[in-house]
């Protein structure tokens, strides 16, 4: 009878040994994986930090090469700085020609955020000026004026100075500078060290870590590094001690400059790490002494809520609303559930939006067409029609009648969004021919449409709101007006564009009101007018989104002209 194999035991010695040697195991494997980490976070630090320099290297760059072209053309063609040259310091002249010099640079200045300063010096009068808010001390502002006295005896003076910014030292603290000569006229750009290098200074680089601007020579001219402190240099090595240290440093070179920035990262917490490890062992002893009762509370905690959780998502209610959630206690699967609700939240106002967007739209297309039916329009006709059947002008009445009867079948027809450009020119013309029966000689008008825009469709009512404001504004009774509109087709990146140019020779726009137009400010709508303008564009907007164009001017020799440039869309 064979004996029955017994499960063999083993001394709780030996599972101390196994015990170890998965320990010991681990502790090497962590070991690894550590000094791989610390490595790739090294390179990743250096190279974000890289990439970092790099993009406000360039933004310095492009400012430097502005404001170097900027003051180089102000140089050579603005007039003030010769009229300052020609007339006295103390004259109205000077003065003046002064004051707009400043109002130049004052708006330059404005334009960035690091505290540029500008000067000028005329070296016939030699007279030193700031030409914006100056942002220096009075002191190194004279210092600065004898440095730049100083410079400018320098024959070398171009080809130090001109399209190179270059530091230097006033009364102890460094700026840099940059000085474009022209003739005796001389213009000066200049920014503190310090605040040109402060951007970088507020990245994280570490308790000791610091950006600074450095010379040709690698010394600091930046506040923040003392100058017995000595720069490091980016020099590589292969050394396990250089893999230890918590120093990583770049270094950008600027263009047209003579001084580069440096980036140092110290991050104290690379050369603790290695203690670190020492720590893992006991946490995995009692890894080991809680792994079982960890399971249990793995499968009571996370497996189950997850499973009731993928359960409740389908169950949504009718109306779109989320099922009640019961809770989990996790704070990710709470945090899911919140942004499912959220989620469920968007969808619905996103619908709601587009809803209230549609009803905008209608309400723009009601408020355009309560514009077009106004009652002394109207009137105006009936009293024409009245006044011609006085003096028995029967044709003209029959022609008036027609006129009216063809307009307003136009004014109310079918609200649709598009009709075909033939019909709202022929619209304009029988406008225009009702208003000429009312002004008489007041005006003349010209309608010229190129034979290939004839299959395009149009919003209704564009034209004829723009040549309405013409005859509104316009018509005079000392001089005939002139009203002309041309319709031609255009291709435009590709696609074919229809334009509509209205122009007349009336007084024009207002400047106050030809500003906001061409701003695209809302003009204030008091008393009923201006409406249709306001309407139109944003007619023009929904329907077209950002490929229609109105543009709004004044001719060289008087008169209003609005250019309409849309799509062409197919006849449907």
């Amino acid at each position: 009878m064979a004996k029955t194999k017994e499960k063999k035991s083993y001394p709780i010695m030996h599972y101390v040994k196994i015990m170890l040697l998965i320990s010991f195991i681990a502790l090497v494997v962590d070991l690894v994986i550590s000094i791989a980490s610390i490595s790739i976070v090294k390179q990743q630090s250096t190279r974000n930090l890289q990439d970092t320099a790099d993009l406000y290297i360039n933004r310095i760059n492009h400012d430097f090469a502005y404001i170097n072209h900027y003051m180089g053309w102000t140089l050579a063609n603005n007039e003030n700085l010769n009229t300052m040259d020609k007339y006295p310091v103390n004259s109205v002249a000077f003065l003046k020609a002064n004051e707009r010099l400043y109002k130049r640079f004052a708006e330059l200045q404005k334009n960035y955020e690091q505290g540029y300063n500008f000067f000028y010096y005329l070296e016939n009068h030699q007279y030193f000026l700031n030409a914006a808010p100056m942002g220096i001390s009075y002191s190194d502002y004279q210092k600065l004026k004898q440095q730049i006295m100083l410079f400018v005896e320098d024959k070398d003076v171009y080809e130090k100075f001109y399209s190179k910014w270059t530091p230097i030292l006033v009364n102890g603290k460094y700026y840099i500078i940059n000085m474009v000569p022209y003739y005796d006229h001389y213009l000066i750009g200049l920014i503190s060290a310090d605040d040109l290098i402060h951007p970088l200074r507020q990245i994280n680089l570490g308790a000791n870590g610091y950006a600074a601007l450095v010379d040709e020579h690698g010394k600091s001219i930046s506040g923040q590094v003392s100058d017995s402190e000595s720069l490091p240099q980016n020099n590589e090595t292969s050394s396990i001690l250089s893999f230890m240290q918590s120093r990583t440093m770049v270094s950008s070179e600027f263009s047209n400059a003579t001084f580069s920035a440096q980036m140092v990262i110290r991050f104290g917490a690379f050369e603790k790490i290695m203690i670190a490890q020492l720590m893992i062992i006991l946490l995995f002893f009692i890894l080991i002494s809680t792994l079982s009762a960890v399971m249990m509370l793995f499968i009571r905690k996370v497996l189950s809520p997850i499973q009731s959780f993928s359960e409740n998502l389908a169950l949504i209610t009718d109306d779109g609303e989320p099922a009640n959630f019961e809770s989990s206690k996790i704070i990710e699967l709470e945090q899911a559930n919140e942004q499912f609700k959220n989620l469920v939240e968007q969808i619905k106002k996103f619908k709601i939006d587009i809803y209230e967007q549609e009803l905008e739209k209608q309400k723009i297309r009601l408020d355009y067409m309560k514009l077009q039916i106004k009652p002394h329009f109207f009137l105006n006709c009936l009293t024409s029609i009245y006044s011609m059947a006085q003096i028995q002008m029967y044709e003209e009445i029959e022609k008036m009648a027609m006129a009216t009867s063809r307009y307003f079948r136009y004014i109310f027809q079918s609200g649709e969004n598009f009709v075909r450009l033939d019909d709202e020119i022929e619209h304009v013309r029988i406008y225009l021919d009702i208003q000429k029966s009312r002004y008489q000689n007041g005006f003349s008008y010209q309608i010229q449409q190129s034979e290939d825009t004839a299959s395009t469709v149009i919003p209704p009512l564009v034209l004829q709101t723009f040549i309405e404001n013409s005859i509104k504004y316009a018509v005079s009774r000392t001089q005939e007006l002139q009203i002309v509109l041309a319709v031609f087709k255009r291709k435009q990146e590709e696609e074919e564009m229809i334009v509509m140019r209205i122009t007349d020779t009336g007084p024009g726009f207002p400047p106050d009101i030809l500003e906001k137009l061409m701003n695209g400010t809302t003009l204030e709508q008091t008393g009923g007018s201006r409406i249709g303008i306001m309407n139109t564009l944003q007619r023009l907007e929904l329907l077209y989104g950002q490929k229609s164009k109105v543009v709004f001017s004044n001719g060289e020799d008087g008169g209003a002209c609005v250019t309409i440039t849309l799509p062409k869309l197919p006849l449907t």
